[in-house]
């Protein structure tokens, strides 16, 4: 097919329909405002851009155009080094913060958007070169079906069971179940929290969860998500309301403490179970020979 306006076209209007459809404005994601979405919708169009030039460089042949797809892999890198220099910025004004170990994963996951990006004008166009452009109509839907696929990731709820933890006093210790949160001196304080403090228990499935849970990073991305629904009375240098998750250190399972602003048990269990399983955390043990075995 020799009419390369039309596969390029294509392939770029299916990049940005893909990138647009991958653009997560939700409670867990930045970005949140227009300026940030708009930011990475013209980084999808230039992504889409590549993508859907190569096949026709290629055909013509131009080999020399096809090597600003190297070119985009070191800018898109620099896409990661950008959100994570926001968000850290971010992270020095919140009260309750994500975590490096979150705020390396948001950034790791909008670099590797620009190339599922890429990947889908690239399939779109060269269907398009191939075959027609109605073929690119059915070959588009395909890809950005893929690439919402790959973007799918683990929660808490597949490596781990949560369920509701009775939150009480053991003197001054503040303990969900059987797991110590921390002191509480103030009587009134001891008061508002048995008021209105809400506590869950997080049990894994297998090592690799109890590995994931151990993670610092982890349970920071647990208690950010949970304040951000459900939000929190903690205040400036008032550590005693702080939302927190302890381990059970014999029995490896995490105990989570909010008094929050929406007191709902059923609502909190259900956020616990939809946050992400961070890549950084991930567990293997399983996988390996000695970890197996340790585990029999």
């Amino acid at each position: 097919m020799e009419n390369y306006g039309a596969v390029i076209a294509v392939g770029i209007a299916a990049g940005l329909i893909n990138r647009w459809l991958l653009l997560r404005s939700d409670y867990r994601h930045y970005p949140t405002y227009p300026h940030g979405q708009l930011v990475h919708l013209a980084l999808g169009f230039i992504a889409a851009s590549l993508g859907a030039v190569a096949v026709p460089a290629i055909a013509k042949p131009d080999f020399v155009a096809v090597t600003f797809l190297v070119l985009a892999a070191q800018q898109f890198r620099e896409v990661r080094n950008m959100e994570r220099e926001t968000l850290m910025k971010l992270e020095e004004s919140k009260l309750v913060s994500r975590g490096t170990d979150y705020i390396e994963g948001i950034a790791r996951v909008f670099e590797a958007r620009n190339y599922l990006v890429i990947m889908t004008a690239l399939l779109t166009s060269g269907a398009a070169q191939l075959w027609g452009v109605k073929a690119a109509f059915i070959i588009s839907p395909v890809s950005i079906m893929l690439t919402l696929r790959l973007m799918s990731g683990s929660f808490i709820g597949d490596i781990a069971e949560v369920k509701k933890g009775l939150v009480h006093f053991e003197g001054s210790l503040l303990m969900v179940d059987d797991v110590v949160i921390m002191n509480v001196g103030l009587p009134q304080t001891r008061k508002k929290i048995m008021d209105e403090g809400l506590g869950v228990i997080i049990k894994p499935v297998d090592d690799n969860a109890r590995l994931n849970l151990d993670a610092p990073g982890q349970r920071k991305a647990i208690i950010h998500d949970v304040v951000s629904i459900l939000g929190s009375k903690v205040d400036i240098n008032e550590t005693e309301l702080m939302p927190l998750a302890r381990k059970q250190v014999d029995k490896g399972y995490l105990a989570f403490f909010i008094v929050a602003n929406e007191p709902d048990l059923e609502m909190l269990i259900e956020i616990v179970k939809r946050v992400p399983v961070l890549e950084s955390t991930r567990g293997t043990t399983l996988l390996s020979y000695y970890g197996r075995k340790a585990a029999d």
